[in-house]
């Protein structure tokens, strides 16, 4: 009996990991700025879920608390980098780009304000703007309260008005994560499976 439900966690980690292992790299790409190891956090975070299936495969929204462990992870590695002063520069090294889209460098501008914003006001935003979450979802997944999370994401979004000067941040968030979807646009992040968006309402 304990070899079937062993196999039958295994089946539904593999299922899970299928549907949101891209959707965890664009928000470890949008919350570290680092598109080089978005993936490898991704990958991380799932690790850690895997060793806790079973917790994780009763709460009521596995994927907030997939996206919990992301940020976490997240936060941790910004605050490593500002620890060691010679790795600030990761937290985002642009480069040279073959644009082929014209609207290239405005996602550029997008990701380069979103990585001025503190954490916190970065992840509400990225939740909401970015993923579509609603506000408990995003609540949920950061562990903080739906005030805080309307706070953080109004605040947010003024100072990504003011860096940006446009109104129009809430499109060009979206159009952020979109072209990370579509090929990590400060860099390239190497194609694992699991291609779905990871709009989980």
């Amino acid at each position: 009996m304990g070899t079937v439900v062993d196999d039958d966690a295994s089946v539904e980690f593999h299922a899970f990991f299928e549907r949101h292992y891209a959707e965890l790299s664009r928000l470890a790409h949008l919350l570290t700025g680092e598109a080089d190891t978005a993936d490898d956090l991704a990958a991380d975070a799932l690790l850690a879920l895997w060793h806790r299936w079973d917790r994780v495969r009763a709460a009521d929204h596995p994927a907030a608390y997939a996206r919990g462990v992301v940020a976490n992870l997240a936060r941790t590695r910004i605050r490593s980098a500002v620890r060691e002063r010679r790795r600030i520069a990761l937290f985002w090294s642009p480069r040279e780009e073959r644009i082929e889209n014209p609207d290239v460098p405005g996602v550029v501008d997008v990701q380069e304000a979103l990585r001025r914003l503190p954490f916190r006001k970065r992840a509400c935003v990225v939740l909401r703007h970015a993923f579509d979450l609603s506000e408990k979802d995003t609540a949920l997944a950061l562990g903080i309260s739906v005030g805080t999370v309307k706070s953080q994401t109004s605040k947010g979004m003024t100072e990504l008005q003011r860096l940006l000067g446009t109104r129009e941040v809430p499109r060009q968030v979206h159009a952020a994560v979109a072209a990370t979807a579509g090929g990590k646009t400060a860099g390239s992040v190497r194609k694992r499976p699991g291609g779905a968006t990871g709009r989980n309402r």
